[in-house]
C-alpha cells in the first residue's frame, strides 16, 4: 500500500511547496488538495478564510516537484464546465510530465455556491449534471473530437489538444453512493473514500456490485481512502477521542495506527491519504509528524 499527504488548502504557499518537497524527500508517493473556495460553514454561510485555487496549486506543484503524483480531492462539476476541467488536467500533465489523477465529484458544499452564486441543484440533478460531465471529460481525454448534447452540458466537435502524457490519465471519483459507484465503475480509474477500515469494506462492496452490474472486473478500479490520524500522545488527542467523527479518524501509538493501516492494507486498498488537519499547529509541527509517520508507522505496514 502506497502513502500520500493531503494538506490544507489554507495553508500559505510558502509552507505548501516546503511541504511537497520535504515529502516528496521522504518517499511518499504523492499530494492531494482540495478544491474549495472557502472553508465550509454548517449553515452555508460565507467564510473568510483563506483557500487557495486548486489547479492553480496543481499547476505550481507541478513544476515545483520531480516524482509526486498530483491529484484533486475533488473538484466539483458544479464549479468547473467539463471542457476547461479536461484541458486544465490535460496542460497540468504536460508540466508534471504525467503525474497528474483528476479527482471529481458532483459537489456538496453550500456556502461556496451560494457566494459565487452556482446551483447546487437537487441531489438526482446534481447527480445527473456529474455524469454529463464525466462523460465529456472522459471522452475529450482520449478522443480527437467530443460532441455531446445535454440537460447541463453541452460540447460540439471539442478538441483537446495536446492529449495527456499518460495514457489513460486516471479519472478518480470520491464517492459512497449507489447511482454515484454505476458511473464509476462506467467511467473512472480510481475510486475514493473517507473511513475506518469497516466503513471502507461496506462501501466498497457498493461499488464492487456496481462493477458487476456494468460487467467490469472490480479488480481494474485502484482504490484509495483516508482518514485523519492523530498520535496518542498528541496534545490533541483526547479532545480529538471526544468530538471528532470515530469513522473518520485513527488515534493511537505508531504501533496501533499501523495495525490499523494494515487492515486496509489486507482488504485491498492501493493507496492510504493522510490529511494534515489533526498533525498540528503549525508548519513545523505539520512536517515534525509527517516525518515520524513516515519513519515509525510505514514500516509496520505490510
Amino acid at each position: 500500500m502506497k502513502f500520500s499527504a493531503w494538506p490544507l488548502f489554507s495553508r500559505p504557499w510558502d509552507e505548501l511547496v516546503n511541504f511537497a518537497r520535504a515529502v516528496e524527500a521522504d518517499g511518499w508517493h504523492g499530494i492531494w488538495y482540495a478544491d474549495h473556495y472557502m472553508p465550509d460553514h454548517p449553515e452555508g454561510q460565507s467564510t473568510d478564510g483563506p483557500a487557495l485555487e486548486c489547479w492553480e496549486v496543481m499547476a505550481a506543484l507541478a513544476a515545483s516537484t520531480e516524482r509526486l503524483r498530483l491529484g484533486t480531492l475533488v473538484s466539483p462539476t458544479t464549479m468547473h464546465h467539463p471542457a476547461l476541467m479536461a484541458k486544465r488536467a490535460a496542460t497540468v500533465d504536460h508540466i508534471s510530465n504525467g503525474r497528474v489523477i483528476l479527482g471529481i465529484g458532483a459537489g456538496w458544499q453550500v456556502n461556496e455556491h451560494r457566494a459565487y452564486g452556482i446551483d447546487l441543484c437537487t441531489p438526482k440533478d446534481r447527480v445527473d449534471r456529474f455524469e454529463e460531465a464525466i462523460t465529456i471529460v472522459s471522452s475529450m481525454l482520449r478522443e480527437p473530437r467530443t460532441t455531446f448534447a445535454g440537460q447541463h452540458f453541452s460540447v460540439t466537435d471539442a478538441p483537446c489538444e495536446p492529449k495527456p502524457v499518460q495514457e489513460p490519465l486516471p479519472i478518480l471519483v470520491g464517492t459512497a453512493g449507489r447511482r454515484m459507484a454505476r458511473i464509476t465503475a462506467r467511467f473512472a480509474q480510481e475510486w475514493n473514500v473517507w473511513g475506518t477500515p469497516d466503513r471502507v469494506a461496506t462501501v466498497w462492496a457498493n461499488v464492487a456490485a456496481a462493477c458487476a452490474a456494468e460487467g467490469r472486473d472490480p479488480a481494474t478500479l485502484r482504490r484509495s481512502c483516508q482518514a485523519m490520524i492523530v498520535f496518542d500522545d498528541s496534545p490533541v488527542a483526547e479532545r480529538m477521542r471526544k468530538s471528532a467523527d470515530p469513522e473518520r479518524i485513527i488515534i493511537g501509538s505508531p504501533t496501533e495506527i499501523a495495525e490499523v493501516l494494515n487492515r486496509y492494507a489486507e482488504s485491498g486498498i492501493d493507496e492510504f491519504i493522510v490529511p494534515d488537519f489533526t498533525l498540528g499547529a503549525t508548519a513545523a509541527d505539520r512536517l515534525a509528524n509527517f516525518s515520524r509517520f513516515w519513519n515509525e508507522v510505514v514500516p509496520l505496514v505490510g
